[in-house]
């Protein structure tokens, strides 16, 4: 699992960065611009997703461990 979350926050930081070359900062709004903003939050979101699904895996470990 831990493997998994590791690939899909690089290839979404990937995306991220990639969607950030395409935005046209004279009109961020309009066309091609658009669609790489929404991308580029879906990747943070999946980013955070998954860092709070690592966390609470780890919170998951250590509480298995005192018992």
């Amino acid at each position: 699992m831990r493997f998994i979350s590791t690939i899909i926050i690089v290839l979404a930081t990937a995306m991220a960065i990639f969607n950030a070359t395409k935005i046209d900062f004279e009109r961020p709004f309009e066309g091609d611009s658009m669609i790489a903003i929404i991308t580029i939050l879906a990747a943070l979101c999946a980013i955070a997703l998954m860092l709070i699904l690592k966390i609470s895996k780890r919170i998951e470990q250590k509480v298995k461990q005192k018992k």
